[in-house]
This record gives C-alpha cells, sequence and structure tokens, in this order.
C-alpha cells in the first residue's frame, strides 16, 4: 500500500516537470484546477490526515486553512510562492506522512475531527487507503491538466500508447465521428 502511495506522489510531481511558471500555475478549467494547485492541496491533505488525525502534527505552518483564507486557497499557488516552496512542502509532507506510516500499526486508531461523528475514529490502514485514492485522484487530474498544456499524457512507462502527433490526431477524429454517430442515432430514435 504505502509503495502505491509513493508512485502516486512521484507521477503527481512529475507533471510539474518540463512546464513553464504560468503553466505550472495556470487554471485550466473552469473551477480553477491547475497543476501547482493540486501539488499544494495533496500536500496539505497528506499533513493533515497522516499528522493531526493520529496525533502527530507535523507543525508546518499552512495559512490557507485559516478562517480568514481566502476560499479554495490550497488550491492554487500566490504568485509570492514559488514552485520550489509547493514540492519542498510536498516533499516535507510525505517524509511526516511516511513517518506515520512506519511508526504506526495498520490498525493504529485515529480520529478525523472534520468527517461526521458516525465516522470520525478510523484506523492508519483506512487514512492510507483514503490517501492512496485521493493522490491517484488528484494525478490523474494533473495527468489531464497536462496534456492540455502540451499534450504530454502519461508516466512514461508505457502506459499510454506511443503515438505520432499525426497518430493521435487520426485518432481522436474516429473519436468525433464516433461521438457525432451516437447522437444522430439517439437523435433518430426519438419519437
Amino acid at each position: 500500500m504505502h509503495r502505491y502511495l509513493d508512485n502516486r506522489r512521484k507521477a503527481l510531481v512529475a507533471k510539474l516537470d518540463g512546464v513553464s511558471e504560468r503553466d505550472a500555475r495556470w487554471p485550466m478549467t473552469q473551477t480553477g484546477t491547475n497543476l501547482l494547485g493540486l501539488v499544494k492541496h495533496v500536500a496539505s491533505i497528506e499533513l493533515g490526515y497522516f499528522g493531526e488525525v493520529f496525533d502527530r502534527p507535523s507543525n508546518v505552518p499552512l495559512p490557507w486553512f485559516d478562517e480568514s483564507a481566502e476560499t479554495n486557497a490550497d488550491m492554487w499557488a500566490t504568485a509570492q510562492e514559488s514552485r520550489e516552496d509547493i514540492v519542498a512542502l510536498y516533499q516535507r509532507a510525505a517524509v511526516h506522512a511516511d513517518a506515520t506510516i512506519e511508526a504506526l500499526a495498520l490498525d493504529s486508531l485515529g480520529r478525523i475531527p472534520w468527517w461526521p461523528p458516525e465516522r470520525q475514529q478510523v484506523t492508519l490502514q483506512q487514512i492510507m487507503v483514503h490517501l492512496t485514492v485521493e493522490v491517484a485522484r488528484h494525478a490523474g487530474h494533473a495527468d489531464i491538466i497536462r496534456e492540455l498544456i502540451d499534450g504530454a499524457a502519461g508516466d512514461n512507462d508505457g502506459n499510454v500508447p506511443d503515438q505520432t502527433a499525426q497518430e493521435w490526431a487520426i485518432y481522436r477524429l474516429r473519436l468525433e465521428e464516433a461521438a457525432a454517430e451516437a447522437a444522430q442515432r439517439a437523435e433518430d430514435a426519438r419519437p
């Protein structure tokens, strides 16, 4: 489980490799999703779930969680927060999380005060699964964001076919044609 978590962490941070400062921060969706913000967010949640939940606070200040902080302040980097600062924060979060994972048994109990009372008591194993899924989810978001920025997709380990830009364009055209045909069939089937 720990290896899967670590692999997803690496996949997430790797999406920053080779992109400009602007592109790392640029909001690529209607809700502002951006590469550097995803890394900042995941660092924050790892610090919380593997820290406070198991009474092992990191003492890393996270001002974006203060009551006076702007909405979604953990999902984007200010102009004053460097990429290096955010990546270093994530590395600190991973080291802190790893220390918790190594120090505790999988059945060790923790408490998540921000969850509903009936679900607040958890085990380290539950949190490892929860965070592995969460990091993988955001690494997937980062993969799509990166593809939108410059076409880079996958983890460079063979999980995406190696095709030329022309081959991808032909493939995409096939998908567009299939979508249009399916839409027409649905329209034709209406009474």
